[in-house]
């Protein structure tokens, strides 16, 4: 899939911001801690399948047009 470690990325987020919400909620230092952290490796995950997906992209294209399609 070519948008699954974006797609993963936005979930990781989305956990994570429920965690640190709830922890901050019940006053558990630990589960907030959790989700800022998870919430981190989310945003980063998100980025690196950006970024592949683009490469991915460019070298489509380079392969489209010097196979002369463009």
């Amino acid at each position: 899939m070519k948008y699954e470690d974006e797609v993963k990325g936005k979930g990781k987020q989305a956990i994570g911001a429920a965690k640190e919400k709830l922890g901050k909620l019940v006053g558990d230092r630990d589960l907030e801690e959790s989700g800022t952290q998870e919430r981190f490796e989310g945003r980063v995950q998100e980025q690196l399948g950006k970024g592949r997906r683009k490469v991915g992209e460019a070298v489509e294209d380079l392969g489209e047009r010097i196979a002369g399609k463009r």
